[in-house]
């Protein structure tokens, strides 16, 4: 009776535990992404959702992320550097939504109140999703109050998009393998890998020798697991 109720007692919390794993999965889930773009200051970036470090280690200058999910809801986001103010900005996630956080420094020039420092600010992107074509999205996050983009594409031509601070730009991929060629304010960039059909995001930020420089990723979809 004795190994009879033990393999009962086993296949009930086996369950259970079963169940609730079942029950978590399917709990709908949004996604973050970070971007760092933040060059001034010392050592590396941190970020803090809701109070908790993401990673111990930080992320150095232009590290991208791919998608930290999280439970949908009111998401504060923190980012911290040695060096410069740290700036925050709460989220409202949606289930299956990725929302891309790109932080950046900015100068704040002095007041009565303090001197001029370095304050971090977040510029936020939503996933647009991109089912019948290819798109190169360009964002500017640079001390440059406009920039000029170029793509060559399949045919060899070039296609151009003025990116202004702080705002997107796009401009349409005719190539569907391989990598496009990208040139900024006349100077080579990174070439954007082309695969499947959807939005390519280039961000453009200031190294730390105040360089124009790109960064690249593909805006996925990602899906919670119900």
């Amino acid at each position: 009776m004795k190994t009879i109720f033990r393999i009962l007692f086993a296949f009930v919390v086996s369950w259970s535990l079963c169940h609730a794993q079942g029950e978590q999965d399917k709990v709908p889930t949004g996604f973050i992404r970070l971007v760092n773009c933040v060059a001034e200051g010392k050592g590396t970036l941190k970020l803090e959702i809701d109070g908790k470090d993401m990673r111990s280690q930080g992320y150095k200058l232009g590290d991208a992320t791919g998608g930290i999910a999280l439970g949908p809801g009111g998401r504060k986001i923190t980012i911290k550097k040695e060096g410069v103010e740290e700036g925050s900005t709460t989220i409202q996630l949606e289930k299956d939504q990725t929302v891309t956080v790109i932080p950046y420094a900015e100068k704040i020039p002095a007041t009565d109140e303090s001197p001029a420092h370095l304050a971090i600010r977040i510029l936020r992107l939503k996933q647009r999703t991109v089912e019948s074509a290819r798109t190169a999205t360009f964002v500017s996050v640079s001390g440059m109050p406009e920039l000029k983009a170029e793509v060559q594409g399949s045919d060899s031509n070039w296609s151009s998009a003025f990116v202004k601070r702080l705002s997107i730009s796009e401009v349409s991929l005719t190539n569907s393998v391989g990598y496009a060629p990208v040139k900024i304010n006349g100077s080579p960039g990174k070439p954007i890998p082309i695969g499947g059909l959807g939005n390519y995001v280039i961000v453009l930020y200031d190294d730390t020798e105040g360089k124009v420089q790109s960064l690249y990723f593909r805006d996925f979809k990602f899906l919670s697991a119900d």
